[in-house]
């Protein structure tokens, strides 16, 4: 990170390396090579260099939020060289430097899913700081749906063809059954984040908070709905078994890759909340 240039002091820099961005890369490629390690760990350390951009103490206009997503699908969609008005900087040097493994090994149909991915993903990040700017508080499923394109999960996912080798073709990668399996992957690493991030969302996310949402639409005290949320967990996760166990064959050339790919998101389920409890990201001291 220090090679970019960013504008952080030690401070900052020392706040970052006990996020642990490189030991949640692991948990979520715990098989990965470390070339393919090291590529996934730049890339999710910029998402959330990002996600501090957009959402810190001086966090993004919904407008400013608009202009950065252009940019950086800009640098995605036409390479690393590509130069865009509304994204420069360390930041735009950083995202170039990591997207140039993926884009140099994988096939153009893969590229669109992750370009699409992050589109979305950056699509919620404008429409929560919309919500913030205009004081609206949304309601559990407006803010299920939103904090589905906000969690970046979507994207994770698409990195698990990159790290095992393991490329889908686009109607496998969008049957209904593999859908229904990583939306719910998505509630659940979605949510148990904001289990563990409670209280600094209490000051800083206008209500985008699974907890804060339930407590706001059933008019309950915070701990009736933690529990609430915990409740909604649990029959989450139920579901989310019951959808892996009934993943269907797609034959023997590619249920390997179908097989890796479902491993991918529960170890993306998995893997956020382990490193949800090693990083320091969301203790009290980093809040």
């Amino acid at each position: 990170m220090r090679g970019f240039d960013l504008p952080l002091d030690d401070v900052a820099l020392r706040r970052l390396d006990a996020g642990r961005f490189a030991w949640y890369a692991g948990r979520l490629y715990p098989d990965a090579s470390a070339a393919d390690l090291r590529a996934v760990a730049a890339l999710w350390t910029w998402f959330f260099l990002l996600d501090d951009a957009c959402d810190g103490p001086h966090r993004a206009s919904g407008a400013e939020v608009a202009a950065l997503r252009d940019g950086v699908l800009h640098v995605l969609r036409h390479g690393p060289d590509a130069r865009s008005a509304g994204f420069r900087g360390p930041l735009r040097r950083m995202l170039a430097d990591a997207w140039q493994a993926p884009r140099a090994r994988m096939p153009p149909p893969w590229q669109e899913r992750f370009v699409d991915a992050v589109a979305h993903h950056l699509a919620g990040d404008q429409r929560e700081a919309e919500n913030k700017t205009r004081g609206h508080f949304p309601g559990v499923t407006e803010y299920v749906a939103l904090r589905r394109a906000t969690s970046a999960a979507y994207v994770s996912y698409t990195m698990i063809e990159f790290v095992t080798g393991h490329a889908l073709p686009d109607p496998v990668y969008h049957h209904p059954a593999l859908r229904a399996l990583a939306a719910t992957g998505n509630d659940l690493l979605s949510w148990f984040n904001d289990l563990v991030s409670l209280e600094k969302d209490r000051v800083t996310s206008g209500g985008h908070n699974l907890v804060l949402a339930i407590a706001r639409e059933q008019r309950l005290p915070q701990e009736r709905a933690v529990e609430a949320a915990v409740d909604r967990w649990r029959a989450a996760m139920g579901r989310f078994m019951r959808l892996r166990a009934e993943i269907p064959s797609f034959g023997p050339e590619l249920d390997p890759a179908v097989a890796a790919h479902v491993e991918g998101i529960a170890c993306s389920v998995r893997g956020t909340i382990d490193w949800s409890l090693e990083s320091d990201r969301y203790s009290a001291a980093h809040s």
